[in-house]
């Protein structure tokens, strides 16, 4: 198991990447005796956690999208805070607010729920886009500002945001800004028979949740943090990637393509994405494997374009995208 202890204020690192990949299992496992038949979904939560990004969950409600952020919770040792998203909610909900203390004659501030290790945000796209908003910061810099002064917020820190689809009454949708300050969007799906079927045995009188125990701690996560980010990245797959990003801001049916922020947190997840298969280096199959969860959700497809009059925006971002994969010249060498 990796070392948590601290050398001169800094966790050590795993000695590794099958130490790293060990651990991580050890996190998988946890979760998914929670989460019946969704291994992709598992994965992704991880990666998300570990590149020190953000997730959005969108699908339909009652298919595990929180229990899938609490159980990654438990399973770490880590506190977490839920926010249900109403159309009522105010930001200072979400990030908490100032008030006036009449013995000491001073205001003080009173943290709102984005203080935790992992924050669920249920439902964002129901509450109004100010509401959303109070988010930006927090997701970007890793803390908050009222009333001028700035309050720092937990490490490690993941919003897990859950989102219903936009044709479900009563959802806005989430502002551009918001939408790329997640890492990855994922949809969980419906369970297959045989894991619905044994939801239903072992669900029926007890919560799965409740036998979960965490496995590693908080100081723990932070190391394989850092041992992500020491995973590495030649200047060919480096290459690669740009091309990915910039043939999605040419392609002629996209009006809104990949930001450079996307390009960074695709690099970041193919780290982890790489370590968790016990590698020290990124290859092309890493970047190609993530590119449509870690992009899609920030794409826009061009009005009017044959594809897009045919399908969804998200069914016409997801062809885009495997055709650029298809083209993008992949590199010969790449460590």
């Amino acid at each position: 198991m990796i070392d948590a202890a601290t050398t001169g204020g800094q966790p050590r690192t795993a000695a590794t990447a099958e130490d790293f990949a060990r651990d991580t299992g050890r996190i998988l496992t946890a979760i998914e005796s929670v989460i019946d038949g969704k291994p992709a979904a598992v994965r992704a939560a991880l990666v998300c956690l570990l590149a020190e990004g953000h997730l959005l969950i969108e699908d339909v409600p009652g298919v595990g999208k929180t229990m899938l952020a609490r159980a990654l919770a438990a399973s770490a040792d880590a506190t977490v805070r839920r926010i249900q998203f109403t159309p009522d909610l105010l930001p200072g909900d979400v990030t908490g607010v100032s008030v006036y203390n009449p013995v000491d004659r001073e205001f003080e501030f009173k943290p709102g729920a984005i203080f935790a290790h992992i924050v669920i945000a249920d439902e964002i796209n129901r509450s109004s886009p100010k509401t959303q908003s109070a988010l930006l910061e927090a997701m970007e810099e890793r803390q908050v500002t009222v009333d001028g002064v700035s309050h720092t917020l937990e490490d490690p820190f993941l919003v897990v945001a859950t989102q219903n689809p936009l044709e479900m009454e009563g959802t806005y949708a989430l502002p551009e800004a918001q939408r790329d300050r997640f890492m990855m969007r994922i949809s969980m799906g419906y369970p297959d028979a045989t894991s619905e079927a044994l939801m239903l045995r072992q669900r029926d009188t007890a919560n799965p949740l409740d036998a979960l125990t965490a496995v590693v701690d908080a100081d723990a996560v932070r190391a394989l943090i850092l041992w992500a980010r020491g995973v590495h990245v030649s200047p060919a797959v480096e290459e690669y990637t740009v091309a990915l990003a910039r043939a999605t801001r040419e392609h002629p049916e996209v009006r809104l393509g990949a930001s450079p922020r996307a390009t960074l947190q695709l690099i970041r997840a193919a780290k982890v994405w790489a370590a968790l298969d016990g590698r020290e280096f990124v290859i092309p199959d890493d970047v190609a494997t993530l590119i449509e969860p870690v992009f899609a959700h920030r794409m826009v497809a061009a009005r009017g374009s044959a594809s897009a009059r045919a399908r969804s925006n998200a069914e016409t971002i997801s062809l885009i995208l495997r055709g650029i994969v298809g083209s993008v010249r992949v590199p010969l060498a790449t460590r």
